[in-house]
């Protein structure tokens, strides 16, 4: 019984630990590779939040184009020039079959990835290239779940929940895709709605997500033989992201009062990265 309790005391304990002070002080310098280092808050971006959002617009049109049969009431609403926009001229797009949103990714972004089991030992699922190639400074990913603003509550949906991604301003997104957690999105994305057109994109919490880059929680962290070759980057989605491309946005605000843009976070490359390799990043960024 004794060793039954220990053996799940530490397994939660290895859930938690990352999130823990005391611990995080006095074992992160042992693994002085896994760190990232940067000089001030405002320099935590690798590139610029017009490329990032340039890279989502680009590719969530291409995947409303790639559905369009699902979209006519929401795209019936917008003016003229927008539907040619999705649409073409005279419905272009009549007579052409749906494509898998992997191959739409690979169409639009030069390449694919997916989750498969990592090249870690232990490590569970990780996300790789899988197709294509990766070239530096680009976003390769997005990180999902539930915005929690510092104030909000969270205690009971962390239990044991390693997919709590904590930002910079102590604002908390919860990537967890099962248990409680999976149910506060489902609710949360479920009640914002404007009209027909949906807010988020609950998809992720599915094995096939009609967004294929919000699978950034299963990234592993880097070690001392595998460096990483992506990075974590904030991102407030301004208000002038198009409303009928919000379906695709993997992520929610736990409340509806927020006076704030949407936070997301996303992956950025930085080094190319080729077909069949593992993404890695730092969990850890320390701000001097």
């Amino acid at each position: 019984m004794r060793k039954n309790l220990l053996k799940l005391f530490e397994e939660r304990w290895k859930s938690y630990r990352h999130r823990f002070v005391p611990w995080m002080v006095l074992n992160l310098r042992r693994n002085e590779r896994t760190l990232r280092h940067v000089n001030d808050r405002t320099k935590d971006k690798s590139i610029g939040d017009g490329e990032v959002l340039g890279t989502l617009t680009s590719f969530f049109t291409a995947l409303l184009r790639n559905d369009w049969r699902k979209q006519t009431e929401q795209l019936g609403l917008l003016p003229a020039v927008s539907q040619e926009k999705y649409l073409g001229k005279q419905n272009d797009l009549i007579g052409m079959p749906k494509v898998a949103s992997c191959a739409t990714m690979l169409h639009t972004l030069g390449f694919c990835i997916e989750r498969k089991a990592s090249s870690l030992p232990s490590a569970g699922i990780g996300v790789f290239v899988t197709e294509g190639q990766v070239p530096k400074g680009v976003t390769v990913a997005m990180y999902p779940g539930t915005v929690y603003q510092a104030d909000e509550p969270i205690l009971i949906q962390s239990i044991g929940n390693p997919f709590v991604f904590r930002c910079i301003d102590g604002i908390l997104i919860d990537g967890n895709d099962k248990g409680l957690s999976k149910l506060v999105f489902r609710s949360c994305s479920g009640r914002d709605r404007f009209g027909p057109f949906c807010l988020s994109d609950s998809s992720w919490l599915t094995p096939h997500p009609e967004n294929p880059l919000a699978v950034g929680q299963y990234v592993n962290n880097c070690s001392n033989e595998k460096a990483a070759n992506v990075c974590y980057q904030e991102f407030d989605v301004p208000d002038v992201f198009p409303l009928e491309l919000r379906q695709y946005l993997p992520n929610v605000n736990y409340r509806t009062d927020i006076q704030r843009p949407l936070r997301c976070v996303v992956l950025v490359s930085l080094r190319d990265i080729n077909k069949g390799e593992e993404l890695f990043s730092n969990y850890y960024t320390i701000v001097h």
